[in-house]
C-alpha cells in the first residue's frame, strides 16, 4: 500500500500557473522499480484542456511576433536551467521510469540540453528563397511563419527527452504549445514547464496531464492547428482520424522494429559487444532499438552463441544499482505484453537465453534472445518494446533486404560490414528513415530523426524538424 502522506503531487501547468484538474480527479503514478504508487497527477478533462488551449491561443500572437534572437535567448536560458536542475530532473524521471539514474545523467540529460541549444541557434537560421521576379513587374518573396497552437503528445520511454524533442523546435519557430505527457510519466515534463516558465511568457508552454481521453480532447480542440505525436502506430492512426475532421497538420513519429544486417565480413567480436549493449538499452523501450538481428548464414551460429552469452550477462536493476545495465519496463501492461509474445511463440522458435521476468517487485524482465523465428511470426512483425531480440539467418543481400523491409514499420536500420560498396547498397535498399553503418542508435541534434511507412512522417531534430513547425506564405510585390 502507498503511504499517501508521502505521495508526490504533479500539477498541470496552464497559462503560467500550476493547477490540479478542475474536477479534482487524479491518476496514480506507479514506480516501475517497485510496483508501488509514488505520486498522483491530474486527470485533466474538457475544462482543463480548453483552458490550456485558450492560454496557448492567447499567447500565440505575441510569441509569434518575437524576433528569432529573443526566442534564442529564452531557449538558451532554459537549457542553462536544465543543467542547473539536473538532479531534480533525474529524480522526476527516475520516479516515473525506474531507469538507472546514473545513465540518465550521463547519457540522456546532456543530449537533452544539446537539443534545446541547437534549436536556439536554428531559430535564427531559417532558410528561404531569395526574392526574385518570376513574372514581369512583380517580385516574389517567401515568408516562413509559425503554424500556431501545437498539441504535442509524448510517450513514457524517454519522457523528458521526447518532451524536449517536441517543444524545442515548436517554440523556436514561434509556435505556442500544449503538451500532454504519458499518463504514467508526467513528472519531468511538468518540471520542464516550471523551469521554462521563468523564461517564457505565460501560455507559451502549457502541460496538461491525463489519459487517452485527455489526448483526444486535445487533438480535437479547435484552437489546435498541428498535432505532434511520438507513440504507437495505433495511436498515430487514431490521432490522424481524429485530426482529419478539422484538417489539422500532423507530425507523427510512430513505432519502430529496427533490422540489423550483419554480413560475414563484419568484425564479429566488435559487433557482438556493441549490439549486446545497444539492443537492451532502456530495457529495449526504444523505437530504434536493435530488435531484429539478421545474420549471414555462414556466421549465424557463431554470432548467436556469442551474442546470447553476452546478453545473459546484461543485468536489469533498480535506479541506484551500480551494476544495472537497464531498468524495468515502464508499467504492468507493457510487462504483460512482452510476456504474452514470449509465451505464445510458435514451436519452431527457441528462447536461447532469458525469457521471463525477474522474481522481485517491479516490472523487470530478463534480457532475452529468440532464435529460429520466421518472417511471419508475430514477434518479428510486431514492435516488442522490451528487452527481447530475435535472430534470423540470411543467405545473400537480396534476402537480407527482403527480411529487413518485410515488416510494416520503417524507422531505422543498421548494416554491419567492412565493404563500403555493400554499405552504400544497403543505405539505398533499406526502406527506413535512418540507416547506421557499423553502429546503431546514435542520434545528433543536427540530423533528422523520423521514419516512413507505418513509422509515420515528419522529422524530429535538425533543421528539417524546425521547418515542420512552420508554414510557407508567398508574398508578391
Amino acid at each position: 500500500m502507498a503511504d499517501h502522506a508521502r505521495l508526490a503531487t504533479v500539477l498541470n501547468h496552464i497559462g503560467g500557473t500550476e493547477t490540479p484538474a478542475a474536477s479534482g480527479a487524479t491518476l496514480r503514478l506507479v514506480d516501475p522499480a517497485t510496483g508501488r504508487v509514488h505520486g498522483t497527477a491530474p486527470l485533466s478533462g474538457t475544462d482543463d484542456v480548453d483552458a490550456a488551449c485558450r492560454a496557448a491561443d492567447n499567447a500565440r500572437h505575441a510569441w509569434s511576433n518575437t524576433t528569432p534572437q529573443q526566442r534564442q535567448t529564452a531557449l538558451l536560458r532554459i537549457a542553462d536551467a536544465l543543467e542547473r536542475h539536473a538532479d531534480a530532473l533525474a529524480s522526476a524521471e527516475v520516479a516515473d521510469t525506474g531507469k538507472p539514474r546514473a545513465r540518465f545523467l550521463a547519457d540522456e540529460l546532456p543530449a537533452i540540453v544539446d537539443v534545446v541549444r541547437y534549436f536556439a541557434g536554428a531559430a535564427r537560421n531559417l532558410p528561404g528563397a531569395a526574392a526574385a521576379e518570376y513574372t514581369p513587374g512583380r517580385t516574389s518573396v517567401l515568408r516562413r511563419e509559425p503554424i500556431g497552437v501545437c498539441a504535442q503528445i509524448t510517450p513514457w520511454n524517454y519522457p523528458l527527452m521526447m518532451a524536449v524533442w517536441k517543444t524545442a523546435p515548436a517554440l523556436a519557430a514561434g509556435n505556442t504549445v500544449v503538451l500532454k505527457p504519458s499518463d504514467s510519466t508526467p513528472s519531468s515534463a511538468t518540471l520542464l514547464a516550471r523551469l521554462a516558465a521563468e523564461h517564457l511568457p505565460p501560455g507559451v508552454l502549457n502541460v496538461v496531464c491525463g489519459d487517452r481521453d485527455t489526448g483526444r480532447l486535445l487533438v480535437t480542440h479547435p484552437a489546435v492547428r498541428l498535432v505532434a505525436l511520438t507513440g504507437s502506430v495505433r495511436a498515430g492512426q487514431q490521432i490522424a482520424a481524429a485530426a482529419a475532421a478539422d484538417l489539422k497538420r500532423l507530425h507523427l513519429e510512430l513505432g519502430g522494429n529496427a533490422p540489423v544486417l550483419i554480413h560475414d565480413d563484419a568484425d564479429l567480436d566488435e559487433t557482438v559487444e556493441q549490439l549486446s549493449s545497444l539492443a537492451f538499452y532502456n530495457a529495449g523501450q526504444d523505437c530504434t532499438a536493435a530488435t531484429r538481428i539478421l545474420v549471414h548464414h555462414r556466421i549465424h551460429d557463431a554470432f548467436l552463441d556469442a551474442f546470447a552469452e553476452r546478453a545473459a550477462k546484461r543485468v536489469p536493476g533498480g535506479p541506484d544499482d551500480p551494476a544495472a545495465d537497464f531498468g524495468p519496463l515502464n508499467n504492468a501492461a507493457q510487462l504483460a505484453s512482452v510476456r504474452r509474445l514470449l509465451e505464445t511463440l510458435p514451436e519452431h522458435a527457441e528462447v536461447v537465453t532469458g525469457g521471463g521476468p525477474l522474481d522481485r517487485p517491479g516490472f523487470f524482465h530478463r534480457a532475452t534472445v529468440v532464435a529460429g523465428v520466421r518472417q511471419d511470426d508475430e514477434i518479428v512483425q510486431s514492435e516488442v518494446f522490451g528487452p527481447v531480440v530475435t535472430v534470423q539467418p540470411f543467405t545473400d543481400e537480396h534476402e537480407a533486404y527482403e527480411l529487413a523491409n518485410g515488416v510494416p514499420q520503417g524507422l531505422a536500420a543498421s548494416v554491419w560490414t567492412r565493404d563500403h560498396d555493400r554499405a552504400m547498397r544497403a543505405s539505398r535498399a533499406l526502406r527506413t528513415g535512418i540507416v547506421w553503418v557499423n553502429t546503431h542508435g546514435t542520434t545528433v541534434s543536427e540530423m533528422p530523426h523520423g521514419g516512413v511507412r507505418h513509422s509515420g512522417h515528419g522529422s524530429d531534430l535538425s533543421l528539417t524538424g524546425l521547418l515542420d513547425y512552420t508554414q510557407v506564405k508567398h508574398v508578391m510585390l
